[in-house]
C-alpha cells in the first residue's frame, strides 16, 4: 500500500513539475506579438521613407496568370516530368487507373494487354514523326470527339 502511495504521490508531482514549467517556459518579459511587430528598433526607418517620389504613385500591378487553351492543361496533365514532350510511360500511367475503374468486379475481363495495345496503338497513331514522343500539336489529335449538342425542340406548332 506504501508503494502505491509513494507511486501516486511521484505522479502527481511530475505532472505538477510540467505544467509549471509549460506555463513558465515563455518567461514572461516577451511582448505579444501584435506589440512586436509595431515596435520598431531605435533608428530603424521605413523602407522609403524620405523619398519624395514614392508619395502619390500606385503600387505595382501583380502579375497576371495567363489563359491556358484546354489541350495546353490536358498535355500538362499527362506530361509528368515537364520536359514538353510525353513518351509512352507518361500516357499509359493514367490509363491504369482508368483500367482499374472500369474492371469494377476485380475477374479482369477486359485484359490490360488488350486495352494497352489499343492505348499503344492510340499512341503510335499519334506520333507523327515516329520519335517516340508526342509533341503538343501531335497530342491535340488524341483528344477526345466532343458530340456536339443538338437542341430539339418538343415545342407544338400552335
Amino acid at each position: 500500500m506504501g508503494r502505491f502511495l509513494a507511486g501516486s504521490i511521484a505522479a502527481l508531482l511530475l505532472v505538477s513539475a510540467g505544467l509549471v514549467w509549460w506555463n513558465g517556459r515563455d518567461g514572461g518579459d516577451r511582448q505579444p506579438l501584435r506589440a512586436q511587430a509595431l515596435a520598431a528598433p531605435k533608428g530603424a526607418e521605413l523602407p522609403g521613407f524620405g523619398d519624395p517620389g514614392a508619395i502619390g504613385k500606385a503600387p505595382p500591378t501583380p502579375p497576371q496568370a495567363t489563359a491556358r487553351t484546354r489541350e495546353e492543361k490536358r498535355f500538362d496533365r499527362y506530361d509528368r516530368n515537364r520536359d514538353g514532350n510525353i513518351v509512352r510511360n507518361e500516357m499509359l500511367a493514367s490509363r491504369a487507373n482508368a483500367f482499374r475503374k472500369l474492371d469494377k468486379d476485380g475477374n479482369n475481363l477486359l485484359s490490360f494487354e488488350e486495352w494497352a495495345v489499343k492505348t499503344s496503338e492510340r499512341f503510335v497513331g499519334a506520333d507523327g514523326n515516329k520519335d517516340g514522343k508526342l509533341t503538343r500539336p501531335e497530342f491535340a489529335t488524341t483528344a477526345p470527339k466532343r458530340k456536339s449538342a443538338q437542341v430539339t425542340c418538343a415545342c407544338d406548332d400552335d
